[in-house]
């Protein structure tokens, strides 16, 4: 299997293309701007939708299903709300086709236009909170913390697989408290949960922060995001979780009975993460090779190659290797056997090595007669030979040293890749010739920052966490600063 991938030195976005198609993730569809993820790349999507979904249950959070369609009016309701997505929606105006006259083909019926246009979702806020309203009625249906796995639809006009595609997949929690407090502290704590499955699950060091208010969602009061770094210097907005203050409960008149027995508005959030974290995935860890999964998501932790001639010795290695396959999937190891003889094990080699399955074991001839396996890790592509007994504690090893390893490859390539900058020229020349990352002043202003974007293409990716204060001048405008911020090239 010849990769002939692009190197990511000489061509990042079509290396990342490449490798999305080859490594047989998904594939463009017949639809403009949509994708078709592949069983391997939906495999490594439920991995993660599993991890998710416990954390979220572990949170107290319960899953539902919303409509897919959103009447027009609804989106009328929350002026911030519609203007953000305003002119990324798909409306649907008829919903009836019928036979043209002259044998053509298929056309909209004219007669069947519907009252009111109804809007293929493009996150749910308004659909919710509309039914929310029937589910609250006092202090003790509070909180209310919801979840849904669906799809929505943005009509992008550029678009990347898995990065940036007209319909995606995400799950999207949408929450009812009954104080401002509590609503801060969960739109607080699924930050910290998307942070935790980010570094331990993917292996993607990720920065906690907040957006700057021209890069909050439309309809928040604040905005919570993880930002990772990618290899080309560029960032990924990981996940965002919003504290939508009463906008939401104000625009759909959902109201509680507190404990006085007064009538108040609920206290909202709404937080979600998408197939974007494929990318992400992708981008912080693969190589010029191939892809290089974490073993918590790799849906295939451990491949066993024979190397055998004719039926007598294959026989002989899969009554030896089958003991050992049974032991490992016990301990919770996904494995695959890999006995096709249809492509030689060279051939398998490079397939997995393109698929970034974590650890390949091959056994032969003549580890038979010493009973030993070779033993290959894909972060490192190294390789040794490792006595059959010990096997099974060094693949446990293994596959916990490289979920580490290549975190740590990832944090170091991050730490390396934050700059402070503290001029303008200084701010655009690092821009250009390193990337990552720059710490710099900022006078508070969206005229600064919409100045730096359209010089620079750079915007402010988060404000920190526990950003220490420190006095100094904006790197733009020169105006004073009480803290730095993290602005970067994006997807």
């Amino acid at each position: 299997m010849g990769k002939n991938l692009t190197k990511r030195s000489e061509d990042y976005s079509k290396w990342y293309n490449e490798l999305v198609i080859k490594a047989d993730l998904a594939e463009n569809s017949g639809v403009r701007g949509c994708m078709v993820i592949k069983p391997y790349g939906y495999a490594i999507w439920e991995k993660m939708q599993a991890e998710l979904d416990r954390m979220f249950k572990e949170t107290g959070h319960e899953n539902a299903y919303f409509p897919l369609f959103i009447p027009k009016s609804y989106l009328s309701k929350e002026a911030d709300h519609v203007e953000g997505f305003a002119k990324e929606c798909a409306v649907v105006t008829h919903y009836r086709l019928k036979n043209a006259e002259d044998g053509s083909g298929v056309i909209v019926d004219p007669d069947a236009k519907l009252e009111e246009e109804l809007i293929v979702r493009p996150t749910s806020e308004t659909i919710i909170w509309d039914t929310y309203r029937k589910w609250v009625q006092s202090y003790r249906d509070l909180p209310l913390l919801i979840n849904q796995w669906a799809n929505v639809v943005r009509w992008e006009m550029r678009t990347r697989l898995f990065l940036r595609t007209a319909e995606f997949l995400w799950q999207e929690g949408h929450t009812a408290h009954a104080t401002k407090e509590e609503a801060i502290a969960e739109a607080e704590q699924m930050m910290h949960v998307y942070a935790d499955f980010a570094e331990n699950f993917m292996a993607v060091p990720v920065i906690k922060g907040v957006k700057s208010e021209s890069e909050r969602f439309a309809g928040a009061v604040e905005t919570y995001c993880i930002e990772a770094l990618m290899q080309d210097g560029k960032a990924l907005q990981a996940g965002t979780s919003h504290f939508l203050g009463q906008n939401f409960a104000k625009a759909f008149d959902v109201k509680f009975a507190n404990k006085e027995g007064k009538q108040d508005y609920v206290w909202a959030t709404s937080w979600g993460v998408s197939t974007r974290l494929m990318g992400a995935l992708i981008m912080t860890h693969s190589d010029d090779n191939g892809l290089v999964l974490p073993p918590k998501l790799s849906p295939i932790q451990v491949v066993i190659v024979p190397i055998y001639k004719g039926e007598e010795q294959l026989s002989a290695i899969s009554e030896k290797v089958e003991p050992l396959i049974r032991e490992l999937r016990k301990k919770g190891v996904s494995v695959k056997y890999d006995n096709r003889d249809t492509h030689k094990p060279g051939w398998k080699f490079n397939e997995y090595e393109l698929k970034g399955v974590p650890v390949r074991l091959a056994i032969g001839q003549r580890d038979m007669e010493n009973g030993t396996f070779e033993v290959a890790r894909r972060d490192t592509l190294e390789k040794e030979v490792v006595r059959a007994e010990h096997v099974v504690a060094h693949i446990e090893e293994l596959l916990e040293d490289i979920q580490q390893k290549i975190h740590r490859k990832a944090l170091d390539y991050r730490e390396a890749h934050i700059t402070e900058v503290n001029s303008f020229e200084e701010f655009k020349e690092v821009l250009e010739s390193k990337g990552g990352f720059l710490s710099a002043h900022w006078d508070g202003t969206a005229e600064t920052e919409d100045a730096i974007k359209e010089l620079t293409k750079a915007t402010i990716r988060c404000i920190p966490l526990n950003t220490p204060e420190e006095e100094g001048s904006c790197v733009y405008s020169g105006k004073p600063s009480r803290k730095r911020v993290l602005f970067a090239k994006a997807y």
